[in-house]
């Protein structure tokens, strides 16, 4: 099997990277390197710039500044991703980013949760200033390929296809839980197959 570059797996809020438990063997299986971090999120109070300079931070230790990488992100881990790929040059080595259930046009949910001491929630509320200016940079994602993995029924991020990038790849599931969106046998078989692809 050709190399497959290393997978940088983000997990979203109230979430570990325990959360990939369905996905990671798999990726053993196929000989796929990932690096899987936990961020601390603090119920939402941590800022996703604040997380996304850790994650950063974390990249470039163990992989430097050059190896290309994949990006997959789960809920806010999409919006980590997306903030990575755009501000930490992280578009110049992503070949592929994958998002599921990522809020990336906000959700409902976040309304009404206040900016303090929630600034990591806050920031995905619908129309929030940190959204609309990752919007105005996503031309830095032009050359990766984008995937975006989203259910209809997603009650956590609401409305369910609102979790879209405006361009790339669009794979809708049927699923009735957020966190079955990487946890759902077929659903895990399909990401599985897009990362190998």
């Amino acid at each position: 099997m050709e190399k497959r570059n290393p997978i940088i797996l983000i997990h979203g809020l109230w979430n570990t990277s325990s959360i990939f438990s369905s996905i990671t063997p798999k990726l053993d299986a196929i000989g796929i390197e990932y690096f899987a971090p936990t961020l601390k999120h603090s119920y939402g109070m941590t800022s996703i710039i604040d997380l996304t300079n850790i994650l950063n931070e974390l990249i470039l230790k163990k992989y430097g500044f050059e190896k290309e990488l994949d990006i997959l992100g789960f809920s806010m881990g999409g919006i980590i991703g997306r903030y990575w790929l755009q501000k930490f040059n992280g578009y110049k080595r992503t070949r592929r980013f994958i998002s599921i259930g990522s809020p990336h046009k906000g959700t409902l949910i976040a309304q009404l949760v206040p900016k303090y001491p929630f600034r990591g929630i806050s920031e995905m509320k619908i129309n929030s200033n940190f959204l609309r200016e990752l919007a105005k940079n996503d031309f830095f994602l032009d050359d990766i390929e984008c995937i975006n993995f989203f259910t209809y029924w997603d009650l956590m991020v609401f409305p369910g296809w609102w979790t879209n990038l405006d361009l790339g790849k669009k794979i809708s599931v049927k699923v009735f839980k957020h966190r079955n969106l990487v946890k759902n046998k077929y659903v895990v078989d399909k990401i599985i197959h897009i990362i190998v692809m």
